[in-house]
């Protein structure tokens, strides 16, 4: 349960941050990747930041309730469901928060 309520809670942190983000507020991205997005770039690059924060954020989410669920059913595919979606998730939200870094600072680091 505490499980549950912890990924839920982070996912939820997570997502909201990703809604911010894609509103044009980018201030919570890395001073280093905010300095470097020209002004007419501020809200492309944040709907993309924040799209795959989101996506990652929601994948906590889903995560939490699916192994919740496996935690009073014992239904192990459950678990396997669970984490397979939260990986392929993290990769893509990954992605896509790489994918605005790169094309519009011109690298992640």
């Amino acid at each position: 349960m505490i499980a549950f309520i912890t990924v839920s809670g982070l996912g939820i942190l997570i997502s909201v941050l990703g809604v911010i983000n894609m509103t044009g507020n980018i201030s919570s991205i890395h001073s280093y990747h905010r300095h470097r997005v020209t002004q007419e770039n501020v809200k492309p690059f944040g709907k993309l930041v924040g799209l795959g924060t989101l996506i990652i954020g929601l994948s906590m989410i889903v995560f939490g309730i699916l192994f919740f669920i496996f935690e009073q059913t014992n239904i192990e595919a459950l678990a396997v469901i669970a984490a397979a979606q939260l990986v392929v998730s993290l990769i893509v939200g990954t992605l896509v928060s790489f994918y605005a870094m790169k094309k519009y600072n011109g690298g992640i680091f």
